[in-house]
């Protein structure tokens, strides 16, 4: 993970990382003609006179791209851990019908990693399956948005190369992201519970689950020999880990946009696609209210090198002094009040961070590399797609309102 190590040295220079990243040919046909001058808005109610800008299209064009990989990480979830009409609760009374360019894709798969998901709680398999579906219905929105605007849709299929797991069943064709090799950052569960420091104002966070944060641990099952269970019928303490693993990364990708859309939101000049933004960005808040409180059901336990600790014991589990309940406690999954804007206006509940100082576009790339998505085992290196997502974030990013 040396390469992705990097990053967080170069955090802080976009045009650093540019400048020394090769950009492929597919970067450079990605970028070409996507930024049109003004153009209509669907609705006149939506229409207040501001063109749909240059920066209004990167914006847009970047958040389809980030959709699309979301989706694709999705996809691998629901393949595995979808509903299963054979495990009992993992039916789902709702009909199932996720799609992928019009091919049905195939869910539940692996029924003993249902079993281990449903630990953190019965409804996962249904949630999945949403999650899944909310996120390929993004990405196919908002390129159907940009063609409607004049501008090229994205495609990153072209850096689907990654193997999936090899769980019977799985369809065996290369994938975007990579699930089985996870650092996932936690410290999104205590930047919540934080009364006194918002990230905004450069606050500082501890991990929830300090061993995910080290190392590289699988998300899924990687193969058969994964799913075992005890005598019992509970998972086996290996298969539970990966599950856990699963349930804090399920928080980790939905909270990045959750502050990704709002902060993005502040650059653009169009006000219907201000509102495409709101929307979009207001369902996944709603996404990662939802895996903060499952992630919180992880039971306590040890495999190998990596520990859940008992958030409840009123322990910090980086340190093991007492007197941190509030930062860890998992009942605690309503944003605690902190401070916003300036200090003298005192505290609010609020999605944070949505400063672009601190958040933004590049950000989020970075998070995703530094949490091994794109890592390739085959090379020890991350896949071209970095090259390309930091174009475009470095697009998005630069994009100004104009007024």
């Amino acid at each position: 993970m040396k390469q992705s190590e990097s990053f967080t040295k170069e955090k802080g220079s976009r045009r650093s990382f540019l400048k020394k990243g090769a950009l492929g040919a597919g970067a450079t046909a990605i970028a070409a003609g996507m930024l049109p001058g003004r153009l209509a808005a669907f609705g006149q109610a939506e229409d207040d006179g501001a063109p749909v800008t240059k920066g209004d299209i990167a914006i847009l064009t970047f958040l389809s791209a980030l959709e699309q990989v979301e989706a694709d990480l999705w996809i691998q979830y629901a393949e595995l851990g979808g509903p299963n009409p054979n495990v009992p609760g993992a039916q789902g009374l709702s009909p199932i019908d996720l799609q992928l360019n019009g091919k049905s894709i195939s869910t539940g798969l692996a029924p003993d990693y249902i079993i281990a998901l449903q630990v953190l709680d019965g409804d996962m398999p249904q949630y999945i399956a949403d999650n899944t579906d909310d996120e390929i219905s993004h990405h196919r929105f908002l390129n159907n948005y940009l063609q409607s605007k004049g501008a090229k849709p994205i495609d990153l299929s072209q850096f689907a190369i990654l193997p999936p797991s090899r769980v019977t069943g799985v369809p065996q064709n290369g994938r975007l992201t990579n699930l089985k090799q996870l650092t996932v950052d936690t410290k999104w569960w205590t930047r919540y519970r934080d009364a006194l420091q918002n990230p905004d104002f450069g606050g500082s966070f501890e991990n929830a689950v300090p061993d995910l944060a080290r190392g590289q641990h699988p998300a899924i099952p990687l193969s058969n020999d994964d799913l075992v269970l005890n005598a019992d019928g509970t998972p086996s303490t290996h298969l539970q880990a990966i599950a856990s693993t699963a349930g804090f990364h399920f928080g980790f990708i939905e909270q990045g946009g959750s502050s990704l859309y709002p902060a993005l939101a502040q650059k653009v000049t169009n006000l219907e696609v201000l509102r495409v933004l709101l929307s979009i960005g207001g369902s996944e808040i709603m996404h990662f209210q939802t895996w903060q409180d499952k992630a919180g059901n992880a039971p306590k336990l040890t495999d190998g090198n990596l520990s859940f600790p008992d958030l409840n014991s009123g322990n910090d589990p980086n340190t093991g002094t007492s007197g941190s309940a509030d930062e860890f406690q998992t009942n605690l999954i309503m944003p605690e009040p902190t401070l916003f804007l300036s200090k003298q206006l005192g505290p609010v509940s609020i999605i944070r961070p949505t400063s672009t100082e601190q958040g933004g576009a590049v950000a989020s790339v970075v998070s995703f590399v530094q949490d091994g998505l794109f890592f390739d085992p085959a090379t020890n290196k991350n896949t071209g797609i970095v090259d390309v997502l930091m174009r475009l974030a470095e697009e998005a990013d630069e994009a100004k309102r104009r007024l």
